[in-house]
């Protein structure tokens, strides 16, 4: 540690993002980008003219980004937030919302950026352990003094909430902010956004990351009532008003545009999914019912540390989370049809041997 580290982030633990290691070629099944690349319509709309305008600051009202969303959302363009990636929303949201009083309260099993958030900003947290079987108890988040964060489709599990208890939550938090994080929407899911015009206190986040295939690009929004998008949005002003960078607004913009295609993808994501879960299954394993790109996963014969590394030693890469309720679980991204049937081929191998 540095001795120039200023004393209060001195026992901070940062968020720990999937390995990306590059001394052999892996099968990359960690960090749950899509398998497919962007529309062909965004490598156009990048090569035409937007290089060569790099010269200048992008409009930091993003205008025509902003109202593609809006559309896409079924709101207003001033329901819509724009982030460097859903992360710069989510941590805009706990800056905002949060306080040394009222802090913040999510799940035990779910993103694990939600306490590196807290921690950074000196939020007190609460986390509420999941059922036995990883599903969100709704009880936990009634009446609560601080902001309440649900990723739905939750991560690493993929199970979902229903609208109705979504909605619950929101009426039993009338003063506090619900954040219902939507990352893994698209792939199952049931998105809360249509609430926002009924809820001032609901938080909408999603991200370009996963079902538009922009990982590499970073791009991510909110929706939320006009009260709370101008709140975000003196934060973002007092941050970097020019957050998303000329050519990721450009490629967002294209890829709004060329929805069908996404569409498509994410049927074909899904059913990759189920097909996967249906040969592990039958190969003795233990899945959740995910909603998302992500299937979660143990075996009885072997933990899951063992498993990772086994697969891992074979050129296969899976998300591992060393904790006490998920280190038997595995958390393995949906590929393309042909890397899904090479993780099953070396699965089998791994079970057998």
């Amino acid at each position: 540690m540095s001795r120039f580290l200023s004393d209060r982030f001195a026992s901070l633990e940062a968020y720990v993002p999937g390995e990306q290691p590059q001394d052999m070629q892996y099968i990359k099944l960690n960090t749950n980008e899509s398998p497919y690349p962007p529309s062909p319509s965004v490598r156009r709309r990048l090569m035409d003219g937007e290089i060569e305008a790099l010269q200048l600051y992008p409009n930091p009202d993003y205008t025509r980004l902003r109202q593609l969303l809006a559309d896409a959302c079924g709101v207003g363009r001033e329901n819509i937030l724009l982030g460097n990636g859903s992360d710069e929303v989510l941590s805009m949201a706990f800056l905002a919302f949060c306080d040394g009083t009222h802090g913040a309260v999510f799940p035990d099993v779910t993103y694990g950026f939600y306490p590196v958030f807290a921690r950074l900003y000196g939020i007190p947290f609460r986390e509420q352990p999941l059922r036995e079987d990883f599903t969100v108890d709704p009880a936990d988040y009634m009446k609560n003094d601080a902001m309440v964060v649900l990723a739905n489709p939750n991560a690493p599990t993929g199970l979902s909430l229903p609208l109705e208890t979504v909605e619950a939550i929101l009426r039993a938090n009338p003063d506090r902010v619900v954040v219902v994080d939507e990352a893994y929407v698209d792939f199952g899911g049931v998105s809360a956004a249509p609430l926002t015009a009924k809820y001032d206190n609901l938080l909408v986040v999603q991200t370009f990351s996963k079902s538009r295939s922009m990982a590499g690009a970073r791009l991510g929004f909110g929706v939320a009532c006009r009260c709370l998008i101008e709140d975000l949005e003196k934060m973002r002003y007092s941050i970097n008003p020019y957050n998303i960078n000329r050519l990721t607004a450009a490629a967002g913009e294209a890829a709004l545009e060329d929805a069908a295609y996404y569409q498509d993808n994410c049927r074909r994501i899904m059913q990759t999914r189920e097909d996967t879960a249906r040969a592990m299954a039958a190969m003795g394993f233990t899945l959740t019912r995910s909603q998302g790109n992500f299937l979660f996963a143990r075996h009885p014969k072997t933990g899951g540390g063992e498993l990772y590394q086994a697969l891992r030693d074979r050129g296969v890469l899976v998300r591992w989370f060393n904790r006490p309720r998920t280190a038997d679980w595995l958390r393995i991204t949906v590929g393309t049809p042909e890397q899904m049937d090479a993780l099953l081929q070396t699965l089998k191998q791994i079970l057998e041997g």
